[in-house]
């Protein structure tokens, strides 16, 4: 059994169900056998990458930063010959004062070339600070900009998750790694040719052997970080469900419950299995290497055991001479630190290229989920909602949450959509907003199909109150007002009035203008109730010539919720309105109630005509009513 195969057994050892396998796993197995001359070939173009990402970012810092680092192995390779110069003249024949002479013209082209190389890195260390946030925004705002644009269905995908918690994580700080790591090797390299060329011009044997001694400390620095990545991306799946079970142990709203059903003992007894797993994984990888890194620093020692005895043959052969050998030292030297600076970046860039290889993957497959082209210029506000036999699946092998569907809705209509739950009231309104493409039949506005229109163009037109709210952070404000491209004081109250939000709102320390967030200092927090009247705020401003309320009222006591029905009426000449509810005295005055079961129409008409028909609505309205007279009569 491979390592993925032991990791899903040990996680499915665990009371929490194993997640479902991302498209990832399948080739971690070959990523763990990639070769060193296959790292060594990737290389190059991950380098290209991050150089053409920072000359997006800053064109002026990218050029400055290479620039100075290429600069400074020139003045290396200078200074180290100006070293050998000023060994020359100390150790030729002669008074020691004319020799101390003679190389005073050296020593000062060795002290410019030492300064000269010390304000290029700091220059070169200038700009790459100055680049570094500029890449990172770069990369983050392009992440966002696909992820709030595909479809809606790739959050349907069980990999989507995972994959976009790899690029949201890792995606920009491994990108301004890999263009870090690219300028310091920039500077190792430059060293290491300046270094080089001075140890051409003494022996080329000697840079031969330099050579081959590099090679057993460039293997160790990719098969380490190969054991890093491949431990790290299969661990992503354990993480993601240690982040889940810590939110459930420290959030305020699940807090009660934990408490009251007495599941602290359980999350903590999961939470340890996952905790030992992850420990084992992390003991795993250290091990592995801490044994890369002993059998490279052995070969590595051997190889600069070999590379000095060369050194002593030539100078023992009479090769060199005494000067040339100090400076071969020297610049040995040089070449072992400039060596270390390139190979602990060549780690760097390989490790943290793979990561950004995770961005760069989720960002073509985003690519692949967005909207095709608009096929039309322009939406305009429907008059008429045509479904025509249109079923919905969620994922490539999820069951169908519609099937053959057909309705119509026009301006001026109020349609309801009843069922139980599950029956696909929700997914049939994401249909007529747009939010989703039918996977069969169509959704057409007055004859134009929604997947052949740009989808920003049919939202404008969509006002939506969803049961799965999100609390924004904001102003009360900034809450009703979302998404408008302007602000009308006036129309925000007046729209906050139609959903009983407007006294709740000034009731909060800084009325409109109170932060509802506690993340903020002095930020105020809503109940269930006042934040739905809230939601609901929000789609009466922007008085969109469809509106579509899914459960606007479950939060709601009964006399906001018969405010807010009144409305609702009040206004619905003027647009489409779609209501889901279960609450199914909040319909009766709806133009046309369709009834949903298992994913099909299974009943349609007005309130009259269902309960005349005697069929499921009427069942269900009976029980709700029943339900009301019984307590009437206690």
């Amino acid at each position: 059994m491979g390592e993925a195969g032991r990791r899903r057994g040990r996680e499915s050892d665990a009371g929490l169900p194993s997640l479902a396998t991302a498209w990832w796993d399948a080739h971690t197995d070959a990523l763990a056998r990639t070769g060193f001359l296959r790292v060594a070939a990737r290389l190059p173009a991950t380098m290209a990458g991050a150089v053409a990402v920072a000359w997006r970012a800053d064109r002026a810092d990218t050029v400055i930063a290479l620039v100075l680092s290429l600069l400074g192995g020139v003045a290396t390779s200078y200074g180290l010959l100006a070293t050998r110069d000023v060994l020359v003249a100390l150790f030729a024949a002669g008074p020691t004062l004319d020799r101390v002479q003679a190389a005073l013209p050296a020593l000062a082209a060795v002290a410019v070339a030492v300064a000269v190389r010390s304000a290029l890195a700091i220059g070169a260390g200038w700009a790459q600070a100055r680049l570094m946030p500029r890449v990172l925004t770069l990369v983050e705002r392009q992440l966002f900009e696909l992820t709030t644009r595909v479809e809606l269905a790739a959050f349907d995908d069980p990999g989507f998750t995972d994959e976009m918690k790899r690029a949201r994580n890792r995606g920009g700080l491994a990108l301004q790694a890999v263009v870090r790591g690219t300028l310091d090797l920039a500077v190792g390299l430059a060293g290491l040719a300046g270094t080089a060329v001075a140890l051409l011009v003494v022996h080329p044997l000697l840079l031969a052997a330099l050579f081959l001694a590099s090679l057993p400390g460039a293997w160790a620095a990719v098969r380490v970080a190969r054991l890093s990545y491949v431990s790290e991306r299969n661990r992503t799946s354990r993480r993601r469900r240690m982040w889940m079970l810590g939110e459930l142990m420290a959030e305020r709203l699940t807090a009660a419950e934990v408490r009251v059903f007495t599941m602290r003992g359980f999350l903590l007894g999961e939470y340890d299995r996952m905790a030992a797993a992850e420990t084992e994984a992390e003991l795993e990888v250290v091990a592995g290497q801490t044994r890369v890194r002993m059998l490279g620093g052995l070969l590595s020692g051997c190889a600069t055991a070999g590379l000095y005895i060369v050194l002593g043959l030539l100078l023992a052969g009479g090769v060199l001479p005494l000067a040339a050998a100090a400076t071969a030292v020297l610049a040995l030297q040089a070449a072992r630190m400039s060596l270390s600076l390139a190979l602990t970046n060549v780690n760097k860039i390989y490790e943290e290229g793979l990561y950004f290889g995770d961005y760069t993957e989720f960002a073509h497959r985003c690519a692949d989920r967005l909207p095709p082209p608009a096929e039309t210029a322009g939406v305009p506000a429907p008059r008429a909602i045509d479904v025509k036999l249109a079923g919905l699946s969620y994922g490539d092998d999820g069951p169908a949450a519609l099937d053959g569907v057909s309705l119509t809705a026009r301006r001026g209509q109020t349609i309801a959509l009843v069922g139980e739950n599950g029956s696909g009231k929700t997914s049939l309104a994401t249909l007529l907003a747009g939010l989703r493409v039918p996977t069969s039949g169509a959704v057409t506005w007055d004859g134009l199909p929604l997947h052949r229109a740009e989808r920003a163009d049919v939202w404008r037109h969509v006002a939506l109150v969803s049961q799965e709210y999100w609390r924004w952070p904001f102003t009360a404000a900034r809450n009703i007002t979302l998404g408008t491209a302007e602000e009308d004081p006036a129309r925000m109250r007046a729209a906050a009035v139609k959903a009983g939000a407007h006294q709740m709102i000034e009731n909060l320390p800084d009325g409109y203008d109170t932060l509802l967030s506690r993340v903020f200092a002095g930020g105020q927090d809503l109940s269930g109730g006042q934040w739905q009247r809230l939601t609901c705020a929000r789609a009466f401003y922007r008085d969109a010539p469809l509106l579509i309320c899914d459960e606007p009222s479950a939060a709601l006591d009964p006399k906001a919720e018969h405010a807010l029905f009144a409305s609702l009426r009040a206004g619905a000449e003027r647009r489409i309105t779609v209501l889901i509810t279960h609450r199914l005295a909040n319909v009766r005055h709806a133009d046309r109630i369709y009834v949903l079961h298992r994913g099909r129409i299974a009943e349609e008409g007005t309130h009259g005509q269902l309960m005349a028909l005697g069929g499921r609505y009427a069942e269900l309205f009976t029980l709700q009513a029943d339900g009301y007279l019984e307590e009437r009569i206690a």
